[in-house]
């Protein structure tokens, strides 16, 4: 059910004026620190970011897809450092325990995961499988009641806060048709055998924490499967990849936003030739490019959202939404910098620190060479079906 319109406004515009008068002014500390503070991950459960996407029965506010990205998109005027704290308890973990999770797990863990009190991390990606993800390594072996997991994951996403990792873990030697080999795991980040391995250094987003998870002789009970069977774990991470997608689409689009109006803004503060370098035409038209390009992919992230809350069936459109949401804010990365010349380039200029931020969003919930490769598939497949 859609959230009263006059609610969803007032929502939208206290996470606004939270992002730009909270956020905005430590994004350089948070930046140098390396952390998001404590007390903004409180600010998170208390306005109830973290249960966006969950449904009200289970605490958390019900937000439709349409609804959600307004909220993501001013979040995202900040660092989307800020975003990737809460971005696993909306999309790959809450969603794939939503949706074919037992009763059990969801009255178990989505109200914990919707107050904020466990965040969750998604556990996919290997040293050696990253795009080709069914190819994972990370086994889990049944014995009796239980099941022991052996096996590393990368590049993990708030491993070093997470309460709780959805780990994707083969339970059949072989690679099985419709990548039945693969079954998904709740579990607790205190289990014994559980370790992290130290946070890993990255171009950008310095706050949004990730590190490799190692799965030593891990024992969980056959209750922590993800539905209670075995082999539905890729189908569970397939099913999340859409809304996850047009929901890192979102926050390309307020980061996007935010580097044009500092683009902007200095056109029209900057002076070269007596004059203000807006009035200059070839610095027009890099703004006008990147507005085009803003313009572009916020109607498409709102269109598919749209077709996602009625029950379409999107992969096709939501690959193409993310894939040029994530070019785009990287285009408009580039221009701004280019409009700052020197300035651009040097570490206290938001752009030069945003440039970094969002080169990420053309590598993760599928690179820009896989939403290509799922797009012209599709293609192929419904002209050869017609």
């Amino acid at each position: 059910m859609a959230m009263d319109p006059d609610l969803l406004a007032q929502l939208v515009d206290s996470v606004r004026r939270y992002t730009r008068e909270k956020l905005v002014p430590i994004e350089e500390k948070v930046a140098d620190e390396d952390r998001v503070p404590d007390e903004v991950i409180q600010d998170f459960r208390d306005m109830g970011i973290f249960g966006l996407t969950t449904p009200e029965r289970y605490g958390g506010l019900g937000l439709a897809s349409s609804e959600e990205i307004e909220i993501i998109m001013e979040m995202c005027w900040s660092s989307a450092a800020f975003r990737s704290v809460v971005g696993i308890n909306l999309g790959l973990g809450s969603q794939g325990i939503l949706m074919d999770g037992t009763e059990e797990q969801r009255d178990y863990w989505l109200p914990r995961m919707a107050s904020g009190e466990v965040i969750t991390s998604f556990c996919l990606t290997e040293p050696d499988s990253g795009s080709d993800s069914a190819a994972l390594q990370t086994r889990a072996v049944r014995d009796g009641d239980d099941y022991i997991l052996n096996g590393t994951k990368r590049f993990i996403t708030n491993a070093p806060i997470a309460g709780l990792f959805l780990v994707m873990a083969r339970t059949h030697p072989e690679r099985l048709p419709k990548n039945a080999h693969v079954t998904a795991f709740l579990v607790p980040a205190d289990t014994p055998g559980v370790r992290l391995g130290k946070k890993d250094r990255k171009m950008g987003q310095s706050g949004a924490w990730s590190s490799d998870v190692y799965l030593e002789d891990v024992r969980v009970p056959a209750s922590a499967i993800v539905g209670g069977v075995e082999g539905k774990g890729f189908g569970t991470a397939m099913k999340s990849l859409d809304r996850g997608r047009i929901n890192v689409s979102s926050v390309c689009i307020g980061q996007a936003r935010r580097i044009l109006h500092e683009a902007t803004k200095y056109a029209v503060e900057r002076k070269q030739f007596g004059q203000p370098i807006g009035e200059f035409q070839l610095i027009q038209a890099m703004l006008a490019d990147s507005r085009a390009d803003l313009y572009a992919a916020e109607c498409m992230l709102r269109d598919v959202a749209r077709r996602y809350d009625s029950g379409e069936r999107v992969s096709l459109e939501a690959s193409c939404t993310k894939m040029f949401a994530s070019e785009m804010v990287g285009r408009i990365a580039d221009r701004a910098v280019q409009i700052h010349g020197g300035a651009g380039y040097m570490r206290d200029s938001a752009v030069e620190r945003f440039y970094r931020d969002v080169r990420v969003f053309r590598i993760y919930e599928g690179t820009t060479q896989i939403q290509q490769t799922i797009i012209g598939k599709e293609l192929i497949r419904r002209m050869t079906e017609a």
